[in-house]
């Protein structure tokens, strides 16, 4: 029998209609005769109460105790959904993430799957259960409940997808696959059938919020075929998996973007070797991620050291390097929160010279001006002027016509 993990984010089961909902869809899926886990997030809005709560008693709570609340929200969610089931005459039964034992690490709110136990899972199934499992949670070898982080939910389904050796793991959504780009700044977007695990990984690193990026790094590691589909609307969703030999991708597969970035300039830097981690070591320290970088010497034998972080940390960053500059004895510092980030992404650029060029041609024929730009084998970005987000998103669309199924 053909077996299925269902997940299902918090909007998907937002109050008990939804719930409901859920519910009728997973049973028929049983009638169909497929065998089905699902892995629920806590209903949409109560994890930011539960958070509420905790600083309304302490500015900064302690990580243990913020895991053994926020868990609660999920602990909800699988109780209704089981009962949701039962009403239907679908036999169910509900796990929280230690209840299964889904082991982690302990690294409080941002915990790490170590292990799955799968007996009592394989069990309920053999008996026509759907099991319901807490998603976002886990439990250490002590004992300490722990939480996965953000979009933990779709790290426990594709986790439990892989060691249950699942047909497909279906990520349930309030969108209805993957598309080309946001729809919302190109209304011509196209939702795609099929997506590499590759070039979704880019895109979820790029800024594209359907999915994860744990979620997809595991599924792509343990090779779990996943599927992203509405909750709300039938669909055959978007399917991410290995690229199939023989099969000629499309030069790029789609636009990522990301609004949340700041570029950061020390000017006038002796050019001497150790000079990039002299730079970039306080910054490290400070835990700031570092995106990209460029380095451009002078003939005074100076160089401007240039790179992005996210916007949040642009003024800390600043801080830092206004610090580090006297040290160093460079020029200045400067800085740009008005950037963004624009990507093109797509196996198929492997394969085909030019993809650069004519991405640049296309952009300066709109008169959007590049100011940094980073490739890798699937993709290209570039940082422009935030003004020109939608106007570079939607010229690059149509300059790789990605509107036309390939």
């Amino acid at each position: 029998m053909a077996l299925y993990v269902h997940k299902y984010g918090g909007t998907s089961v937002g109050d008990i209609d939804r719930i409901k909902n859920v519910a009728e869809r997973v049973h028929k899926a049983r009638d169909r005769g497929e065998d089905v886990v699902v892995v629920v997030s806590a209903m949409s809005g109560e994890t930011n109460k539960l958070v509420a709560l905790a600083h309304a008693i302490q500015e900064r709570p302690s990580p243990r105790e913020m895991d053994v609340l926020l868990s609660t929200g999920e602990q909800v969610t699988i109780a209704l959904l089981a009962m949701a089931l039962e009403e239907r005459g679908c036999p169910a039964v509900s796990y929280t993430g230690w209840q299964v034992r889904i082991l982690s690490d302990a690294s409080h709110t941002k915990a790490r799957i170590e292990d799955i136990g799968t007996a009592e899972i394989r069990k309920d199934l053999d008996e026509g259960k759907v099991v319901v499992v807490a998603g976002f949670q886990g439990v250490t070898e002590e004992g300490d409940i722990t939480t996965l982080g953000r979009g933990g939910s779709d790290t426990t389904a594709v986790a439990l997808a892989a060691v249950l050796k699942a047909d497909e793991c279906l990520i349930f959504t309030d969108v209805d696959g993957v598309y080309t780009t946001d729809p919302r700044v190109e209304p011509r977007a196209r939702k795609l059938d099929r997506i590499t695990f590759e070039e979704m990984l880019e895109m979820a690193s790029l800024g594209s919020k359907v999915l994860q990026i744990r979620s997809v790094e595991f599924a792509g590691k343990y090779n779990v075929p996943l599927r992203v589909l509405s909750s709300f609307e039938e669909g055959s969703g978007t399917l991410i998996s290995y690229e199939e030999a023989g099969v000629e991708k499309a030069l790029i597969s789609g636009i990522a973007f990301n609004r949340d970035e700041a570029k950061l300039t020390v000017q006038g830097v002796p050019d001497r070797p150790g000079i990039a981690s002299k730079i970039l070591g306080p910054i490290a320290e400070a835990n700031i991620e570092v995106d990209m970088i460029v380095q451009n010497v002078a003939e005074d034998q100076t160089t401007d050291f240039t790179f992005t972080v996210n916007r949040g940390e642009y003024k800390k960053a600043f801080e830092i390097l206004e610090n580090t500059c006297n040290d160093l004895g460079a020029k200045k510092v400067r800085g740009d929160e008005k950037i963004v980030k624009v990507s093109i992404v797509g196996v198929g650029m492997r394969s085909h010279a030019g993809i650069a060029s004519k991405m640049f041609d296309a952009l300066a024929k709109e008169g959007v001006n590049i100011r940094m730009i980073s490739t890798s084998e699937i993709k290209i970005s570039v940082v422009v002027d935030e003004k020109y987000l939608e106007l570079a998103v939607r010229t690059l669309h149509d300059a790789f016509d990605l509107e036309q199924a390939h």
